[in-house]
């Protein structure tokens, strides 16, 4: 049943992280993955994942996160991996794709066809990933929910 008396959270707007420099930032995430600048500043940059952004902000004052991290969507996971192993950034042990930047923040990659995360086919589109396709166990996650795509 639905409480009706509470907004219901349904999504990320976006992820704000703390970087040492805007412009060294973005050159570390352009090495691993393309993406479209949304806007920049010497203190903050936005980078645009669709209809969601990433927010880089200026005055790293954090010590190196262990466990806390956030799950990066992406459109293939061993492209990714790929650019981790050619630019020398360990590969966190573990089950997953996990690196540390050079500010502390934890990264999880996880690809878009193996997870019931999903864009609407128009998102897709507009960011030119029409062709992303989800496996049978992707597929099998959005059905028992009743979200699987038509």
């Amino acid at each position: 049943m639905t409480d009706t008396s509470k907004a219901r959270a349904i999504g990320f707007n976006h992820v704000a992280l703390e970087v040492g420099d805007i412009e060294e930032a973005l050159a570390f995430y352009g090495n691993l993955f393309e993406f479209e600048m949304r806007s920049k500043s010497d203190e903050m940059a936005f980078i645009d994942l669709g209809d969601q952004f990433l927010a880089l902000q200026k005055g790293h004052r954090q010590e190196p996160d262990d466990e806390r991290h956030f799950g990066l969507v992406v459109s293939d996971q061993d492209k990714v991996r790929s650019a981790l192993v050619a630019h020398e950034i360990k590969i966190l042990p573990g089950p997953f794709l996990d690196f540390l930047d050079p500010w502390g923040n934890r990264f999880e990659i996880v690809g878009y066809d193996d997870i019931q995360f999903s864009k609407i086919p128009s998102v897709l589109r507009g960011m030119g990933l029409e062709n992303l396709e989800k496996t049978e166990s992707a597929i099998e996650e959005l059905r028992d929910k009743g979200m699987a795509p038509d």
